[in-house]
């Protein structure tokens, strides 16, 4: 299982935060480039790089940081966050991104998705399917929309999506432990490479997401809390 670490940046610097909401932000790096250095140096060869302002403004922010750690490092980058146009997923693999995760225009338009599916392949086009009860959400979680996630998923499986990165927004952010039965439930859906992300808090729990079949875990409070480390995770790749 791919063991990746999250990096949520706004204003240009590493944040977290707890249930998606805003006001609970906490800055834990002034600098995204030495962090990004300190995660590959630890061994760990992913990293998934949110780009929350982008998120919110609806469109790209934070490029000149995803440039610089591709520029820097060798850590393969999954992008997130304002991809809206043609031009935008264009920039940021240009940038230097391995993959993105794409949530709010898999909701908002599907045509346009999956052309971008179409035209880049499901190994590089990630669907996001962040929830919360079970209902998509979109906008840097900002709007719950009243799709299930499992029709979602199950939809955009019969089209093709392959790889699919879900955070039970409830949980993230808490270190309470993953959704392990959302996560079940979406691994019985056919073709589906299932990215868990949200509570994960210990080894034992990214032990019991690789039991029941995720390809991936994103890991980020528990890390920058200190509750797990790097060296911790990094035994794990």
């Amino acid at each position: 299982m791919r063991i990746i670490v999250a990096m949520d940046v706004q204003d240009g610097k590493c944040v977290r935060l707890t249930r998606g909401d805003f006001s609970t932000k906490k800055i834990y790096s002034e600098d995204p480039l030495e962090l990004a250095r300190n995660i590959e140096d630890a061994g760990i060869r992913h990293v998934h790089l949110v780009d929350l302002d982008g998120a919110r403004a609806g469109h790209i922010v934070n490029h000149k940081i995803l440039k610089a750690i591709s520029g820097s490092t060798k850590l393969q980058i999954d992008f997130s966050g304002g991809l809206r146009t043609v031009n935008d997923i264009k920039g940021v693999f240009d940038s230097g991104t391995s993959s993105v995760t794409v949530g709010s225009i898999a909701v908002m338009d599907p045509d346009l998705f999956l052309s971008w599916l179409s035209e880049w392949g499901p190994e590089k086009i990630i669907l996001g399917a962040d929830c919360k009860n079970r209902k998509i959400v979109t906008e840097g979680w900002l709007k719950r929309s009243d799709s299930d996630v499992l029709e979602f998923i199950r939809d955009y499986s019969s089209k093709g999506i392959r790889f699919v990165a879900c955070t039970d927004i409830e949980r993230d952010g808490t270190m309470n432990g993953p959704a392990i039965g959302l996560y079940r439930d979406i691994l019985e859906i056919d073709n589906v490479n299932l990215i868990a992300s949200g509570g994960i808090a210990t080894v034992g729990q990214i032990k019991k997401l690789a039991e029941i079949g995720c390809e991936g875990a994103i890991i980020g409070k528990a890390l920058y809390e200190g509750k797990l480390e790097l060296k911790d995770i990094s035994r794990l790749c």
